[in-house]
């Protein structure tokens, strides 16, 4: 091997060593690596057991986990890089030059992290709250630190960007405790109005899960062309929403007929003209 030493300066001890450090290091460097990953994940689901445990808003337990998560992993990666002998000086350096374009490219993701700390802060919701956002409604089931997740009453799954869901309007259904709900009842012209209004009145009276103050309210809203349209409105609970609309609906139907009340389709009255030909 006197050729090495000849042609690069170095004997065969001197490449030997260097080999077996390296090698060395980059599988020190890989268990690092698998090692610092694994703990990464068990640590951050410590951490959201002990959120939740202490009653901490679930959105908040949700982005805390995501961020200290990728924290984690990029001081593993650092400390993987490190011990294969770059310099870190030198590569937080390279970092701090390449921070403007990155910033650049990722604006967006950025945005993303902004409006996440936004939703936690000013709490326009929060988990398990049914909104309306971005044209998507949906229940929240997390608020992680770029997206939010929103779970449809079909079970589809939305993600929305943070930074879109905190700079647009934002309808929340479930904020308020009681809710108001408005149906459209139609009866045939020559039925007792008087009559409809009062069966009306009784069955959200009759009701529980509607609340008496403020009281219901009955009026007619239309004259329609086919049909006299009422309008009923009670407020109730926001739990109670969709089963009283539902067992409204269905008390209509069942007890109309009863009284003497019809449904209404569709009519159009054709009038023929008798032209003699003299």
């Amino acid at each position: 091997m006197e050729w090495l030493k000849e042609l690069f300066g170095v004997s065969y001890t001197d490449v030997n060593q260097f080999l077996v450090r390296m090698g060395t290091n980059l599988l020190v460097c890989v268990i690092i690596l698998f090692a610092g990953f694994w703990l990464a994940k068990i640590l951050s689901k410590g951490i959201k057991n002990v959120l939740r445990k202490s009653n901490t808003d679930e959105g908040l337990v949700t982005f805390l986990t995501s961020f200290l998560s990728m924290v984690m992993k990029i001081l593993v990666v650092i400390t993987a890089i490190s011990q294969i002998g770059i310099e870190m000086t030198s590569f937080v350096a390279l970092l701090g030059a390449a921070g403007l374009a990155i910033g650049m490219a990722f604006s967006g993701t950025l945005s993303n992290f902004a409006g996440g700390v936004m939703i936690l802060v000013l709490k326009p919701f929060k988990v398990e709250d049914l909104i309306m956002a971005q044209g998507e409604k949906g229940i929240v089931k997390e608020i992680q630190i770029f997206n939010t997740y929103l779970y449809t009453v079909d079970n589809k799954v939305i993600i929305l960007p943070n930074g879109a869901v905190a700079n647009g309007n934002i309808i929340n259904f479930t904020k308020a405790e009681i809710r108001r709900v408005d149906w459209v009842i139609s009866i045939s012209y020559g039925d007792d109005i008087d009559v409809a209004k009062k069966a009306l009145m009784k069955f959200a009276l009759e009701d529980e899960r509607i609340e008496k103050d403020p009281e219901p309210y009955i009026g007619v809203a239309l004259l329609n062309s086919s049909s006299v349209d009422l309008t009923l409105r009670v407020w109730t609970h926001v739990d109670n929403y969709n089963e009283v609309f539902f067992d409204m609906n269905e008390k209509v139907y069942r007890e109309f007929k009863q009284l003497g009340l019809n449904f209404p389709f569709p009519q159009m009255s054709v009038h023929l003209k008798n032209q003699n030909n003299a």
